[in-house]
């Protein structure tokens, strides 16, 4: 199935039979991917006196609570309200769902205090003169184990402030990573890459996005594509969110 977009002023055609979900799901029936010092998720049925939302336990249908953080358990998309006094709603914020994205694959540098960052020379050389709504960033390497890991206490790689200024200044508005975070886990609140990429010093970017745990399979090549951001309708400064990119034809 095909479909033609036009997105300034420009034709794309796309491939919607081939969807590409680049998201991390919760499953309580595995390990998974958290971060924060957290405990995992839960699932489980509601209970109202002998009534258990369980069809296994008797019950007519199954009816589950779900208990979990967005921020340590999920593929998640997140506006300024994550690091604002002002509350700012991911829901209210986010209007637009298309974008053109470039996926990059990035091999983190290793600083002398031993951090592993990506730095703004790695993405000029990564976007060059492209002009792209999204970048969504593959680190290497690029392990499967990224879908379970447990990131608390591990120092994972960051983006460093100047980076996160040069995707600012570059138009890019929806920022798309396969860490836990674009700052450092141990930054003393300073989280510094957070507010360059809001801009939260000068006029904040309302409309930018970050989004956190992705995790982009190997087989998907560096290039151009279509990003279609879904989110959950939570009013709240970040919800699970669903990535999907179509391919360019």
């Amino acid at each position: 199935m095909q479909a033609t977009i036009e997105y300034n002023s420009r034709k794309y055609k796309i491939d919607l039979s081939k969807p590409i979900d680049i998201s991390i799901a919760i499953d309580v029936s595995k390990k998974i991917v958290n971060a924060w010092g957290i405990d995992d998720p839960k699932i489980f049925p509601v209970s109202n006196g002998d009534w258990v939302g369980s069809v296994n336990e008797g019950a007519d249908v199954n009816f589950n609570n779900i208990e979990f953080n967005p921020h340590s358990h999920i593929t998640h998309t997140e506006c300024v309200g994550h690091i604002t006094k002002e509350v700012h709603s991911i829901n209210k914020n986010l209007n637009q769902f298309f974008f053109l994205a470039e996926v990059v694959t990035i091999a983190p540098e290793e600083l002398e205090n031993g951090d592993f960052v990506i730095s703004k020379k790695q993405l000029q050389f990564a976007l060059g003169n492209k002009k792209r709504d999204a970048i969504v960033i593959r680190t290497l390497p690029n392990l499967s184990d990224k879908k379970v890991t447990h990131y608390s206490n591990t120092n994972p790689t960051y983006l460093l402030e100047a980076a996160a200024e040069y995707l600012r200044e570059k138009g890019i508005e929806h920022l798309l990573v396969d860490l836990p975070s674009v700052d450092k886990e141990k930054d003393g609140g300073l989280l510094l890459s957070h507010n360059a990429f809001w801009n939260t010093s000068g006029k904040i970017r309302m409309n930018a996005t970050i989004t956190e745990f992705i995790y982009v399979p190997n087989e998907v090549a560096d290039g151009t594509y279509f990003l279609n951001l879904m989110v959950a309708p939570f009013e709240n400064d970040a919800t699970p969110s669903k990535p999907v990119l179509y391919k360019l034809m």
